[in-house]
């Protein structure tokens, strides 16, 4: 069997079960289990790559499938503890289809189908023989025919807008083809959908529109069982010297549940455990990767919501969603919500920010692209200033800062220290390759603005801050009287940088003050 009760998601999710670094989502199961032979029973889970989903399909396949006996693969799992734990266990027939598999040449939708279509044939006259004898050339009237009920699971249902022979006519017809296969349909007793892209459902004649979407911007039922809580991670960095759980939130936390818990990528927190160390593990798999494709139609609609987000501000904005039509992105509120879809940004209570490390590395690296513009002549100037801060170069520092300052970017011009933040973010942004660069980093009594920890003990800390309006002189003071060091207090040289934007005279002042933790 291909794919009716076929036991290969049975397999597939043994091996998880099986790693060394698991956490137990079955508890699912029985959120699911609600729905079968209801009218919710259409179901569609979109979240980020790399999420779960799949893991949580081949779970849901492997408890349902009468082709398996998994009593033994869940027994020792959350979901025995479940009054119901029995009453669907291996009871269903199940239809599972991994819609991102094609044959090896696949040149066409229709090819495509033809796939798709050839599996459930041979699988359902494999099944019950008598459907061999019937002139139907529909699968829907071969299911019909059978007289059985089926749980169907769909994993990775919009794989295939991304293939190059893909035309808008052509996602038409594959939206008509799972309707046709699904709708209204009294042989579906549960069809649970998984993907990135939620289903494009905004008029009430579209063709999956039975399906209720659960994705990053609104999910108040599953959102926990993709993605790992701090509980979880908790209890996995009890097992392993490091990461340490402090590092692990650090680069991977961010995402949030509808209640405002916190939400790790999994995938990430599994990399980092097994290897070790904490880097980038998740944005360079998978479709969409790069940050630059969601903006590249309309860099201008975000460019000033980019720098406020790299520099670690948040932004207040209702967004209206994002769905499998438009692959175009280029309205602001479309590339900002593609960019929560895929897990670029997290959104939670209207406010939208860069969740992590991991992300924020990515969004750096954004600024820096030609179509940037004059921002990208910002950052081009970032290797100068920091050779100037590290030289103890005040006065270049403050000419190069005068310099960004006269550049035309209209949304960079100084009205509060926020302002003087963002221009700071884009004028250090070499640092980033030399340093560890935090805001509004808890240190000794206080916050200071910035905070630069050397990867390489053989470069200085530096701390930085900022004022709007008063003196380099009050910054200095600032970092001395709230101790600011404490955190690098084990850097042996650390540098002070205080900068002022004067208000009256439109000037930049720099100090710049060596400090020896080791020394004193």
């Amino acid at each position: 069997m291909f794919c009716l009760n076929t036991t290969a998601p049975y397999d597939s999710f043994k091996m998880e079960l099986n790693d060394e670094i698991y956490v137990d989502k079955t508890e699912m199961i029985a959120d699911i289990s609600r729905q079968i032979g209801k009218g919710r029973r259409f179901i569609c889970i979109t979240k980020p790559r790399r999420f779960g989903k799949s893991v949580n399909a081949n779970m849901l396949a492997a408890y349902y499938s009468k082709g398996v006996d998994s009593h033994s693969l869940f027994e020792h799992c959350s979901i025995s503890g479940q009054p119901d734990y029995e009453t669907h266990l291996n009871k269903h027939n199940v239809i599972t289809l991994s819609l991102n598999q094609m044959p090896e040449t696949c040149n066409s939708f229709q090819e495509f189908r033809d796939y798709v279509v050839k599996l459930l044939r041979y699988d359902l006259c494999m099944a019950f023989p008598a459907l061999n004898d019937l002139p139907f050339d529909n699968v829907r009237d071969l299911l019909i025919a059978s007289g059985e009920k089926y749980i169907f699971i769909l994993d990775e249902w919009d794989s295939i807008f991304y293939k190059d022979f893909m035309t808008e006519a052509d996602n038409e017809r594959y939206l008509r083809f799972l309707e046709n296969l699904l709708k209204n349909q009294s042989y579906v007793e549960l069809a649970y959908m998984t993907g990135v892209l939620p289903i494009a459902k905004y008029s009430s004649g579209s063709a999956l529109n039975m399906f209720e979407e659960y994705s990053f911007l609104d999910d108040d039922l599953y959102d926990r069982y993709f993605g790992f809580t701090s509980n979880e991670v908790m209890k996995l960095c009890e097992r392993y010297e490091k990461p340490t759980f402090e590092e692990i939130k650090f680069w991977y936390d961010g995402y949030y549940m509808t209640n405002g818990e916190p939400l790790f990528n999994p995938r990430s927190v599994n990399s980092a455990l097994a290897r070790g160390r904490c880097r980038n593990y998740w944005t360079e798999t998978g479709p969409m990767t790069e940050i630059e494709d969601c903006i590249k139609n309309n860099i201008d609609a975000v460019r000033e919501d980019l720098v406020q987000l790299v520099s670690g501000n948040s932004i207040e904005i209702k967004l209206s969603g994002y769905s499998a039509a438009n692959l175009s992105l280029e309205s602001r509120d479309e590339i900002l919500s593609a960019m929560v879809v895929f897990g670029f940004l997290s959104y939670h209570d209207q406010i939208l920010r860069i969740p992590n490390h991991e992300l924020m590395e990515k969004f750096q690296r954004v600024l820096a692209i030609k179509g940037m513009g004059k921002v990208k002549q910002i950052v081009d100037r970032s290797e100068e200033l920091l050779k100037a801060t590290i030289a103890m170069d005040a006065k270049k520092v403050a000419s190069v800062m005068e310099d960004i300052h006269d550049t035309e970017v209209p949304f960079l011009q100084y009205n509060d220290e926020n302002s003087l933040s963002c221009v700071i973010t884009l004028a250090y942004l070499a640092a980033r390759d030399y340093y560890a660069v935090t805001r509004e980093e808890k240190s000794g009594k206080g916050f200071c603005d910035y905070l630069f920890i050397p990867y390489k003990k053989d470069r200085p800390a530096i701390i930085l801050e900022l004022k709007y309006g008063k003196t380099a002189e009050d910054a200095i003071s600032q970092i001395k009287k709230k101790n600011y060091v404490q955190r690098v207090k084990d850097i042996k040289e650390v540098l002070f940088v205080g900068i002022n934007y004067n208000k009256e005279d439109k000037c930049h002042e720099c100090i710049i003050e060596k400090y020896m933790p080791g020394l004193m």
